[in-house]
């Protein structure tokens, strides 16, 4: 099947399947600019189902702008989005909201409501958005919930609970949505250093036992190096180099990524 996507028109339904085989996620000549500054250049890259990718570089490379963009949170000024055979961007709002169901993120900032409870946090969206009944998103919230380590925590709420608790509740909320695509953006930036491995020990819980496809903005090069079958180095808004772990962070390259990967590991 070929590559090339069909030339964007916002007016036209998505198409139903544009995507080659095992490909899930698809940015085509994607550009984002803030004022005068280009955060993402005409950028060009696929994500294949089932796969744990990681985006390393400096700030301000347009990593975090990636997964905003997928969460529908910031709007691309060129280019095309997909994301399995379905476009994002551009496309119309009724079937954007059908794609984002299938997406979840987990922020830096846990962004849990305050107003209730753990259990409830994790039921509001399955009930609200994909209509269960509160008896099934209980028992999966349940569920979920004992995955991440706080079975016990249903009934309290955020404020009673440590950075690392609401981080990992909000991951469980991510999870309850059954993405096809999770996407977790400096997840651990705002804890402080002794609950940092609690959380990315979830993280690759997860990674390990299930088919979510992963897309994952990190600093801790460790966690990186555990759990991605793929590693991209963004600089200046482009991809300039990109492998499997071992090969990144072992033998780069690109004197740019040399120079990083230097810095912070």
């Amino acid at each position: 099947m070929s590559d090339t996507l069909p030339t964007p028109d916002p007016a036209a339904p998505a198409p139903a399947a544009t995507a080659p085989a095992g490909e899930l996620i698809r940015f085509d000549g994607v550009t984002k600019r803030f004022g005068e500054n280009t955060v993402l250049d005409r950028l060009d890259f696929s994500v294949e189902a089932g796969k744990h990718v990681t985006l390393i570089g400096p700030s301000g490379s347009g990593k975090t702008t990636i997964l905003r963009m997928l969460m529908t949170l910031t709007r691309p000024d060129e280019g095309t989005i997909t994301v399995d055979g379905r476009r994002l961007y551009p496309a119309k709002r009724r079937e954007v909201a059908e794609v984002r169901k299938n997406i979840g993120m987990v922020f830096q900032q846990f962004n849990l409501f305050p107003n209730m409870k753990v259990l409830r946090n994790v039921t509001e969206a399955p009930v609200t958005v994909l209509g269960l009944s509160k008896d099934e998103a209980e028992a999966r919230a349940r569920e979920l919930l004992e995955l991440v380590g706080l079975a016990d925590k249903c009934d309290v709420y955020p404020s009673q609970l440590s950075g690392g608790q609401q981080q990992r509740v909000a991951i469980a909320r991510a999870l309850a949505m059954r993405p096809q695509v999770l996407l977790l953006d400096e997840v651990t930036s705002a804890l402080d250093p002794e609950l940092v491995a609690g959380v990315l020990d979830v993280l690759r819980d997860i990674a390990r036992s299930t088919d979510i496809t992963m897309l994952c903005v990190t600093h801790e090069m460790n966690f990186a190096r555990d759990i991605s079958d793929d590693v991209l180095m963004f600089d200046g808004g482009k991809v300039i180099e990109s492998g499997p772990p071992e090969r990144i962070f072992e033998d780069p390259t690109h004197a740019r990524t040399r120079e990083f990967l230097g810095a912070v590991l």
